[in-house]
């Protein structure tokens, strides 16, 4: 009973989350309509920023959250007194957790590259140094990819034993775990998503070129050849973002 009670948490909670991260991608289709999608891009104000951030963050980050988030809510389900209402709150406020410190990491982007941006380097133009420099940040994704930290990080975002361990009961509990499950894959994620800034934040294509690798990463059976796969991909598109822009597919030369 258990056992089937665990699978039908994990099945709710993959349609909503899923059915979540569905609504999410229509929404930041929408909201990119017309917008500059190549590397560099004006990022725009701090309010739409966040709104637009957040929406791309449940686009991209919920479909590989259901294995965490349905164990979660199995364990919330088994050890809350007050059954299924007071489980569901709490597995809501553990993504809520997981998106916000997500949320928090785009709001500091944008005001590093805000920053940068008003100091005019010329030499950061992309027909100067501006496609090395992004070829550099994507080929530091790429070996990234194959560090310890980076290994260590991923372990905590696909094992739900050490979710499980790592328990905290109640409301203020449910959002520290989503808080801290969200901090490992920030570690985990967080050079893909420069590599992302470098390809082009505001770009449909390569959001959903990084969110599958995210995904293959945190969903695969085995991890480790995901992450080598994804450093090869990385390591390719600094080639190619850097000697031969034209030629690759998907990419928005700044004029």
């Amino acid at each position: 009973m258990a056992s089937s009670n665990r699978g039908n948490e994990l099945r709710l909670t993959a349609v909503l989350l899923l059915a979540g991260a569905g609504v999410a991608w229509l929404v930041t289709v929408n909201r990119m309509r017309g917008k500059d999608m190549g590397p560099g891009t004006d990022l725009g104000g701090l309010g739409w920023l966040a709104g637009v951030w957040a929406v791309m963050m449940a686009a991209m980050m919920l479909p590989s959250l259901v294995p965490m988030a349905g164990t979660y809510a199995a364990q919330a389900r088994a050890r809350s007194r007050a059954g299924a209402p007071r489980a569901l709150v709490q597995t809501t406020l553990f993504v809520g957790g997981y998106l916000a410190i997500w949320i928090l990491i785009g709001l500091a982007a944008w005001a590093v590259l805000t920053a940068v941006r008003s100091l005019d380097f010329s030499f950061l133009a992309w027909h100067e140094g501006g496609r090395y420099f992004a070829g550099a940040v994507i080929a530091a994704a790429g070996l990234y990819e194959l560090t310890p930290l980076k290994a260590s990080c991923l372990r905590h975002c696909r094992d739900r034993g050490l979710l499980v361990a790592g328990w905290r009961g109640g409301l203020v509990g449910a959002a520290r775990m989503g808080l801290a499950q969200g901090a490992y894959c920030i570690g985990s994620s967080w050079a893909l998503m420069a590599a992302l800034f470098a390809l082009g934040v505001m770009s449909i294509t390569w959001m959903v070129v990084i969110a599958v690798v995210i995904a293959m990463e945190k969903l695969l059976p085995r991890y480790s050849l995901a992450s080598r796969a994804a450093a090869a991909l990385m390591l390719a598109l600094a080639v190619g973002v850097a000697l031969v822009p034209e030629h690759l597919p998907g990419l928005t030369i700044p004029t």
